[in-house]
């Protein structure tokens, strides 16, 4: 298997309000940072986005902020 790392984050402040508004966001709660490489050896950083997250749980627009953390991270793992 080629190295992988899963970085999984959040905090009960910052998730109980998003399960409030929309429960189904409780299947990606806590939020997940896939770092992989391929089989060339080059490295990805894989998410869902705060967008994607936002449509798929049908999220009041006010929330996708909290989730925003998630791209700070990935932005950081790859500088």
């Amino acid at each position: 298997m080629p190295a992988t790392k899963l970085l999984i984050f959040g905090s009960p402040k910052a998730g109980t309000p998003l399960m409030l508004a929309a429960p189904s966001i409780a299947i990606d709660l806590p939020l997940k940072l896939l770092i992989w490489k391929d089989t060339s050896g080059k490295v990805w950083v894989s998410y869902n986005s705060p967008e994607f997250l936002k449509a798929r749980h049908r999220l009041p627009a006010e929330f996708v902020s909290v989730l925003a953390a998630v791209e700070t991270l990935a932005t950081k793992a790859v500088s």
